[in-house]
């Protein structure tokens, strides 16, 4: 992928938020979200943006997908600003782009069946006839793992993985270059997240997806993941190759970071006897069993 242009361009992206006055006559408090955020994903490729709570991870999802304008800087999809352009025109750029949320539970509408979930965004782009769009959404459900037949069902008859391949479905509807995962797995069981995680593997290399993944997880990203990014108070500290970072990390924060990791623990060694007899711990030897013979008189 060298020597051409990336699908994605973050530009000294800055994002502040200003609270309310905490006094009547008092400047109102400013939060820098995001504070000069540069970054860039070639197609096909996948860049996983880490970071603990608060550091903005989410602040940059909404901008890479402009549901929030920038106070300053760019983002580019493959060569074009999408917060520049025309509403028509962004529209017509987000059958480029699509977003798998946290939350398998609530970002699935429970009165509609999942087929029409799925659709949704073909409809939205207007794009086929009713006929075709239920079509192209039983197709990317079987790309899923699941049944054509499952299109008629509702969220509650699904398990919290199968919710979650619902929702990865939805995003390849539109057959999008880019896909923006927040927090893909966090919200499932351990034993699921593997499972969703080689999904997402399996159809980028079946489709050419490319991802930014946010997590928390170092596990996460280093399973699914070639580039990584460290975000500490809306900057990133750290950035490059996945495994280096996470092998040899520079900066601190990151190296606090993989500490924070939970290991299992060694296996204790094997308790010594215990010495302590009936009655409490003795130096002298315990005095020989009396053999057994006829009962005295």
């Amino acid at each position: 992928m060298s020597g051409t242009a990336p699908l994605l361009q973050v530009q000294d992206l800055v994002r502040h938020h200003r609270l309310p006055r905490e006094r009547l006559l008092g400047p109102p408090p400013l939060v820098r979200a995001l504070d000069g955020v540069s970054l860039s994903i070639n197609a096909g490729r996948s860049l996983g943006l880490v970071g603990e709570s608060g550091s903005g991870k989410s602040t940059l999802a909404r901008l890479v997908m402009a549901l929030d304008r920038p106070t300053a800087g760019r983002v580019l999809l493959d060569g074009r600003d999408l917060h520049a352009l025309p509403p028509a025109d962004l529209r017509a750029a987000r059958r480029d782009l699509q977003m798998v949320f946290q939350d398998p539970y609530g970002s699935l509408d429970p009165r509609q069946p999942v087929g029409r979930t799925v659709a949704e965004p073909l409809a939205a782009q207007g794009e086929g006839t009713a006929a075709q769009r239920r079509a192209r959404a039983a197709q990317v459900l079987e790309a899923v793992g699941l049944r054509a037949r499952d299109a008629d069902k509702y969220p509650h008859e699904f398990s919290g993985g199968q919710r979650q391949r619902i929702a990865i479905a939805r995003a390849l509807v539109t057959r999008p270059r880019l896909i923006v995962a927040d927090e893909p797995v966090s919200a499932l069981d351990v034993s699921v997240q593997a499972q969703v995680l080689n999904l997402m593997a399996d159809l980028q290399r079946e489709f050419g997806v490319t991802y930014l993944l946010i997590s928390h997880d170092l596990a996460v990203v280093r399973h699914l993941c070639e580039e990584v990014a460290v975000l500490r108070e809306g900057r990133i500290v750290e950035q490059g190759a996945c495994e280096e970072v996470l092998r040899a990390p520079r900066h601190p924060y990151t190296r606090a970071l993989l500490d924070a990791v939970p290991r299992p623990e060694p296996p204790r060694p094997a308790a010594a006897p215990s010495l302590a007899g009936a009655g409490g711990l003795s130096d002298d030897p315990a005095p020989p069993a009396r053999p057994a013979g006829p009962t005295d008189s």
